[in-house]
């Protein structure tokens, strides 16, 4: 599986993904602060904005455990986050952003990704992660959605193509049903103006299971349906943070929905 070999094809340096997770949990601290703690967030149904708050600080906390330990924790969640939702992202974050003080990117942690075992990695999930929740924080919160910069939204799609859909389709087959048991298998392209990438379905056999192949592409329309748009709107979308009229979207719409539910069985 090309996203098996080295899966992060569009790069940011670590000082600038910091800088942007620095900045967008500004921007999710404040949304949080305006909110009422019982305001629903409709990019994640079911969910409050206390409850989004809460899953934010038990994700940070994890990590930083995971560097700490060298290991994933046996015990989670903890029951040591403080009920107020503002302190307790607060202390999470100040947990999170000293662990990642204290040690080079380069450093072991335990990652979910075999092929990674660093702390980078989590420097770029934690980017990511804080984007999007921090969109959902101010959907929830009724503000402007504030920009994405273009370098972290194209970093963000790359991670999810490969990485969530790609590497995702190895790791939790389980979460993809019946999709991959006999799927389309003719290809999809995502594009941005800067970047494209195409997806193929492959039905599992005896000496694999089904999965998704990610490969970089060329530009344009280079399958059988293809879905492109500005980098961060695209992000919006792959993220079901967005409507189809965000992107925009042609070819074959048996293919198009494929990839649309094999898309919300990597990311839910």
């Amino acid at each position: 599986m090309d996203a098996g070999d080295g899966w992060f094809h569009v790069t940011m340096d670590f000082s600038r993904l910091l800088s942007c997770l620095e900045d967008d949990f500004a921007l999710l601290r404040a949304a949080v602060v305006s909110a009422d703690p019982s305001a629903r967030v409709p990019s994640c149904p079911g969910w409050s904005v206390g409850d989004l708050a809460r899953h934010v600080a038990e994700v940070y906390l994890h990590k930083a455990e995971c560097i700490r330990l060298g290991a994933f924790p046996e015990e989670w969640p903890p029951g040591v986050l403080d009920p107020d939702p503002v302190t307790s992202l607060d202390k999470t974050h100040a947990v999170l952003t000293e662990m990642f003080s204290a040690h080079s990117p380069a450093d072991p942690a335990a990652t979910w990704y075999e092929s990674d075992q660093t702390v980078g990695f989590w420097i770029r999930r934690m980017a990511q992660e804080t984007v999007i929740h921090r969109v959902d924080a101010e959907l929830a919160a009724g503000c402007p959605v504030s920009p994405v910069p273009d370098d972290l939204a194209l970093d963000g799609i790359d991670e999810v193509l490969r990485l969530f859909v790609g590497y995702g389709s190895t790791r939790w087959l389980d979460d993809f049903g019946t999709l991959l048991d006999a799927p389309d298998e003719r290809p999809v392209s995502v594009s941005t103006s800067h970047h494209a990438w195409t997806l193929t379905a492959v039905a599992g056999h005896s000496a694999q299971p089904g999965h998704v192949n990610v490969k970089d592409a060329a530009m344009g329309f280079d399958g059988d349906a293809l879905v492109s748009g500005d980098a961060v709107a695209l992000l919006l979308w792959l993220w079901n943070r967005g409507d189809d009229t965000s992107v925009r979207i042609s070819g074959d719409t048996a293919l198009l929905k494929q990839f649309h539910a094999l898309l919300t069985a990597a990311t839910q």
